[in-house]
């Protein structure tokens, strides 16, 4: 579909966004249980030449997953440490070695090595610092259950439309 045209020269974020129950109700586009999902709805909407900065897509019902990776011992938050040193190291001797008219592959062989040490030091107290409270290693992300495409300023009977015209649109 095509043939919309770009009527917010202002640019997305011109007003606070709503989340109210009775604006998203009546503007919902469409929902879906996945992310990807909704961005490949909004991509498809795009390509079909509707005016997507007039879509939001919002993430319902948020849940925090954190997942426990492994132990946590002084060695491996020493490791870690360690090997965080290297990459700063690495880029402090790169940065070093840019300006030096020196061999800066020395300087960067030394800037790895200084890093790693200095890494591994403070990683090995930090977690000694912490005296078991936190003997794990995890990763966080916030999740959604829910993922609604909701349009602003009167665009969602032009989305729905368009995305039965694109056949998305699930049958009721």
């Amino acid at each position: 579909m095509t043939g919309f045209a770009n009527q917010n020269p202002m640019g997305p974020f011109t007003a606070p966004p709503r989340f109210d129950a009775a604006y998203t109700a009546w503007n919902t586009v469409e929902s879906y249980d996945n992310y990807g999902a909704a961005q490949a709805t909004v991509d498809r909407l795009s390509d079909d030449g509707f005016p997507v900065e007039y879509l939001d897509i919002i993430g319902s019902d948020l849940k925090l997953v954190e997942r426990v990776t492994g132990r946590l011992t002084k060695g491996r938050a020493a490791a870690a440490g360690a090997l965080s040193g290297v990459w700063f190291g690495a880029m402090l001797g790169l940065l070093l070695g840019i300006f030096s008219d020196g061999p800066w592959l020395g300087l960067l062989l030394v800037g790895i090595v200084i890093g790693a040490a200095w890494g591994g030091v403070f990683g090995f107290f930090g977690h000694a610092a912490t005296r078991g409270a936190r003997d794990f290693a995890s990763a966080r992300t916030l999740v959604a259950t829910r993922y609604d495409i909701v349009a602003r300023e009167g665009h969602a009977d032009a989305a729905r439309s368009a995305l039965q015209t694109a056949r998305l649109q699930t049958v009721a």
